[in-house]
């Protein structure tokens, strides 16, 4: 009798051990996940990667964290530690670079850059520095409602506010300020007549 009661006991913690052992097993679960509007598909620490239009590579992007939203409204990436952008031409030699602190790329093909964002153009030999600036891949333009400083070969522009093409050739600026150099032809037209010539 007594070695069935120690049976009994023993059989009663064997069963408690093995119960608790089988629960530490089951991995920790939280609830499904249905609304992933806020969750992104990927990210990425240290990229550097090419980009091809029409099977021809013309970008690359060195980033050191890229965020994908693919369910968001439009779909965006993210590059929150800054960004660094080169185009390159038919011979894949860089022409162009962009820089940023901040990156957003809406739909792949609207870009926004905040921060100290740096365009330069350097097959025109154009820099343009600004704090915020709209890129349409679309429409080849670039915009602006921020602080800007543009500086070309031959002139230095700063003003509040521009729209422009990617080569930064043709622009409208909403405030600006700066130097053009005047032709010495037409500066020599506004000059006054010397009297004292005309009575020699």
């Amino acid at each position: 009798m007594k070695h069935t009661g120690i049976n009994i006991i023993l059989l009663l913690l064997l069963a408690s051990v093995l119960g608790y052992g089988c629960q530490n097993d089951i991995p920790p679960t939280a609830k499904e996940v249905t609304n992933r509007d806020s969750l992104p598909i990927m990210t990425t620490i240290g990229v550097s990667k090419l980009i091809s239009d029409s099977g021809v590579i013309k970008y690359k992007i060195v980033a050191e964290q890229w965020t994908y939203y693919d369910m968001t409204k439009p779909p965006r990436q993210e590059f929150l530690k800054g960004i660094f952008l080169e185009r390159l031409d038919s011979k894949f030699q860089p022409d162009l670079f962009i820089s940023a602190d901040t990156a957003y790329c809406y739909n792949q093909n609207l870009w926004l850059l905040r921060g100290r964002v740096v365009f330069n153009n350097k097959a025109e030999g154009t820099v343009l520095h600004t704090e915020e600036l709209y890129w349409d891949m679309g429409i080849h333009e670039l915009y602006s409602r921020k602080y800007f400083v543009l500086t070309r070969p031959e002139d230095h522009v700063e003003g509040t506010g521009f729209r422009t093409d990617e080569g930064l050739t043709r622009y409208f600026i909403t405030d600006a300020r700066g130097y053009m150099p005047m032709p010495q032809d037409e500066a020599e037209e506004d000059e006054p007549a010397d009297e004292t010539a005309k009575q020699d």
